[in-house]
């Protein structure tokens, strides 16, 4: 913990220039004195810095010691603070380490580009999840992504919707996929790769066995896969609709003349709460089922707010 702390002190100091013992104690999340001690403990490995008194002292870096970063385009570097996510790093346990990363990118590029780097940081912001609902709770995905990134087996306790709903599986993982604010594992199992929700991991036993994932496995070629078969199954049915302009809109079709439109649906129960919502602005025709729940649910909200 210390020897990271050592890291960010020395790269506050390149990347801000003269710094006091408060403000790197902030920056930090230390005591002023923790600061003290630090700064002589670099000073003792060789790093040229030292202490100024007065009103406007502090400490700095001997002028010139400083590391370049050769090779990067502006684009690059804006890209690649771009592409970092606080809060997904946070969630993987990574936090620290990202921060860290960070601060020795900027470090060490030129002026220019550190200051279009900032500019970045300053301007965009990436918040995945979706606005209705709390966010997942995934207690173990630390646990999973360790064992992700070290190649080794698990034993999972994992929440599913279909009977038995509690099962125990011995999976390999092999990537981690953050979708719309909710993680999943795609992990080799006994029936083959499969993908599971991070917040249904009940339990997470580390096995200590590793695994080499199969030669010519491309995790977002697998997603691409995933996602096509997901939609596949999901939408199983059809609905004809009569919509308005502004229904149409809505549901992101374009009807013909007359308005009619066919739509793929998931279920009678999905397809009812979504037509619902656009109100007098889609009339179902069929299915005889849906156009009867839909009628029924008018009539009984009908009902009520005539009372």
């Amino acid at each position: 913990m210390r020897a990271s702390r050592l890291v960010a002190l020395l790269l506050l100091l390149q990347n801000r220039g003269r710094m006091t013992a408060q403000q790197l104690a902030e920056e930090l999340e230390v005591s002023v004195r923790t600061v003290y001690r630090d700064v002589e403990a670099l000073t003792a490995a060789g790093i040229p810095l030292y202490g100024e008194a007065g009103h406007a002292g502090g400490y700095r870096l001997v002028d010139g010691y400083r590391t370049r970063l050769t090779g990067l385009t502006a684009d690059e570097a804006q890209a690649a603070f771009l592409a970092a996510l606080p809060g997904t790093a946070a969630e993987l346990g990574l936090g620290e380490a990202l921060a860290t990363a960070q601060l020795k990118l900027r470090a060490a590029l030129p002026a220019e580009l550190r200051d279009r780097a900032g500019r970045i940081q300053e301007r965009f912001l990436l918040d995945a999840p979706g606005w209705y609902g709390e966010a997942d709770d995934t207690p173990h995905l630390a646990a999973v992504a360790a064992a992700v990134w070290a190649r080794r087996a698990v034993v999972l306790r994992y929440r599913r919707w279909r009977a038995p709903e509690e099962i125990e599986r011995r999976v390999e993982p092999y990537g981690l996929v953050l979708k719309a604010g909710r993680w999943y594992l795609v992990a080799a199992g006994p029936s083959g790769t499969r993908t599971y929700r991070v917040d249904q991991v009940i339990e997470l036993r580390e096995l200590g066995e590793e695994f080499a994932v199969p030669g010519g496995f491309d995790l977002a070629a697998y997603w691409r896969t995933y996602l096509a078969d997901f939609r596949a199954r999901l939408h199983t049915g059809e609905a004809l609709v009569r919509l308005t302009p502004e229904g149409a809109r809505r549901l992101g079709v374009t009807p013909a003349k007359s308005g009619e439109a066919r739509v793929p649906i998931e279920s009678i129960e999905h397809a009812h709460g979504e037509f619902l919502r656009l109100g007098a602005d889609v009339e179902v025709l069929a299915p005889a089922e849906l156009r009867g729940r839909i009628a029924a649910t008018v009539r009984a909200l009908a009902a009520r707010y005539d009372q």
